[in-house]
């Protein structure tokens, strides 16, 4: 065999071997990163039967993207299943069932969950978005928290998460993150701002936007996303902004209720319309309002 036939081969071995070796390390470090425990201090929250408190539940686990994971009915629901990159996800059963995996969830334990991305035990969850829920006032996550201990139970699955090999290397190398790392948690809790077509309760609302769109709202490719799916919009008002094509706070509501833009055009069903629908007047014409006043970034700086 030739000398320079020789060195080709042996470094088309060594790079296989290297790209083997680092996979095979990314993903003994992903099992790791899932099998740790994130120390956060405990913050008991008392339920509440009280009628307002239920119904704010109701609305919050409907607008803001509870049910497109769990279900209208808390049952779970397969939310991803994509076989040409192999991605399914499915989020559990959280109704009050007796052998539930939130039967025994006392407050304290639906704030780590919804606030910090953890479970019970500090362990990471996986696949739960609560940057978007972070910044939640103890008013909300125990509303959240009372409603799904009211409703029926029902029966319902597990938790799928079926990762495809890129994702589980992504992982582990740490371009993916979960949300308990992504998640600074040190911050006080969020407190109340009056309800109201303003900047501060658009800011709060909008906190719901971030896991798609990036902490600085300006978009781009979704982490752990399939690959087809399409980047997330700019929701500054900088280059490339989507929210140029929204003159009036009315046009904004009828594209967050319908899934089109002003021009008719359909929005990649990517974005939560079934979540989105239920938001109510206020919630929108704030969100418009402070979506407007951010200071403006580059499309996909997220």
């Amino acid at each position: 065999m030739k000398r320079w036939i020789k060195i080709t081969l042996g470094t088309v071995i060594a790079l296989v071997a290297a790209g083997a070796a680092t996979v095979g390390i990314a993903e003994h470090r992903g099992t790791t990163l899932q099998s740790r425990t994130v120390d956060i201090a405990r913050r008991p929250l008392a339920f509440s039967d009280d009628a307002a408190t239920l119904e704010r539940g109701r609305y919050l686990y409907l607008s803001r993207g509870c049910a497109d994971c769990h279900g209208a009915n808390a049952g779970g629901r397969t939310f991803v299943d994509d076989p040409k990159s192999g991605l399914k996800l499915a989020g559990p059963n959280i109704s009050p069932r007796p052998d539930g995996v939130v039967a025994r969830y006392r407050g304290e334990d639906w704030e780590r969950a919804l606030r910090h991305g953890v479970k019970p035990d500090g362990k990471p969850l996986m696949v739960m978005p609560s940057q978007d829920f972070a910044r939640w006032t103890d008013g909300d996550v125990v509303a959240v928290a009372s409603y799904l201990r009211s409703v029926p139970a029902v029966d319902g699955g597990a938790a799928v998460i079926q990762l495809p090999l890129p994702v589980r290397v992504a992982y582990g190398l740490g371009v993916i993150e979960d949300a308990a790392a992504r998640i600074d948690h040190r911050l006080p809790p969020a407190q109340p701002v009056p309800e109201g077509v303003t900047v501060q309760h658009g800011q709060y609302v909008a906190q719901s936007c971030i896991g798609c769109h990036g902490p600085g709202l300006s978009g781009g490719k979704i982490t752990g996303a399939p690959p087809d799916w399409p980047a997330a919009a700019n929701l500054t008002p900088g280059e490339g902004s989507a929210m140029a094509r929204y003159a009036s706070a009315e046009q904004f509501r009828r594209m967050m209720r319908s899934g089109k833009r002003p021009d008719g055009s359909a929005i990649s069903p990517v974005m939560p319309f079934e979540a989105l629908a239920q938001m109510n007047d206020v919630d929108l014409d704030a969100a418009f309002l402070y979506l407007k006043s951010v200071p403006p970034r580059a499309a996909g700086g997220h």
